[in-house]
This record gives C-alpha cells, sequence and structure tokens, in this order.
C-alpha cells in the first residue's frame, strides 16, 4: 500500500546485450556523493549483467509510459524491439521520452534476504520538464493525480 514511482533499469552486457527491467523498489540514498539504489531479485535472469556491469540507468518513466512499464515487465520477449533510446555515457540505453533519467556507476551492491541492492553513483543526470511520473500503488498504475 505504498505509492512509488516506475522505474526501467538499463544496461547494456559487456558483449553488447541490451537489457532492461521494469522495477519500483528505488530510492535516493545521499546528495554528496549522489547515490540511489534499486533492488532485484536474486532469481532474476538479468542479476549477472546488472552485478558484472560498470553502468546503468535508471529512467523514470512519465505517466504516458504504462506500454512500456508493462513491456519491461514481461517475460520472453524482446523488450527492446522498437522502443526508442539513445546510448548513455556509460553505454546503457536511455529510453525516449523518460520523465527523468539517472546515469549511474554499479558502485556496490549488498545480498539481502532473497533481493541484491544496488547502489548507483550518478554521474549524468537529466529530466523532461512539465512530465508528470506514472504512479505504482496497490497493484495498480496512476496517471492522474493532484500534482
Amino acid at each position: 500500500m505504498f505509492a512509488t514511482g516506475v522505474t526501467i533499469v538499463t544496461a547494456r552486457t559487456a558483449e553488447g546485450a541490451l537489457v532492461g527491467l521494469t522495477a519500483n523498489s528505488f530510492n535516493s540514498v545521499s546528495l554528496a556523493p549522489p547515490l540511489v539504489l534499486w533492488s532485484l531479485a536474486q532469481a532474476a535472469a538479468s542479476l549477472p549483467a546488472f552485478s558484472t556491469g560498470s553502468h546503468y540507468a535508471i529512467n523514470i518513466l512519465a505517466a504516458d509510459q504504462q506500454a512500456l512499464a508493462k513491456r519491461f515487465a514481461a517475460k520472453g520477449i524482446d523488450r527492446f524491439a522498437d522502443v526508442a533510446f539513445e546510448e548513455g555515457a556509460g553505454g546503457a540505453p536511455i529510453l525516449a521520452g523518460a520523465a527523468a533519467t539517472f546515469e549511474c556507476f554499479n558502485r556496490s551492491r549488498y545480498f539481502e534476504g532473497d533481493h541484491v541492492i544496488f547502489v548507483g553513483e550518478v554521474e549524468r543526470c537529466s529530466y523532461r520538464a512539465g512530465a508528470s511520473p506514472l504512479l505504482f500503488h496497490g497493484g495498480k498504475f496512476y496517471t492522474e493525480h493532484p500534482l
């Protein structure tokens, strides 16, 4: 029952393959240095890519990107097919239309319970002026809010 924003975390493997997943386990950690965190299930197929890669991007989704959130949560599909993105400074895909993006150095990882907590050091960030966020609460997406 905790309302969150919705993100898609993206990276590029050492072999050049694109990986990405929908996550709402995102939080600010520190302003000096700028640190953020997110978590991933230890059973996730993308865990090796995120554990060994040097960089990833956290794309905070805008209210008009609900279909993208569902796509990157689906299994057995090419999540990047026909998805507009540009390559970030660390090689991670920056999704077009995101409300904000944090390009992060993969600073540290903590295995806790059945998840891995990733702490990223923000190297670059950007935002789309006027974009409303996509929200998630009680198992549902929300695009209308009193902001």
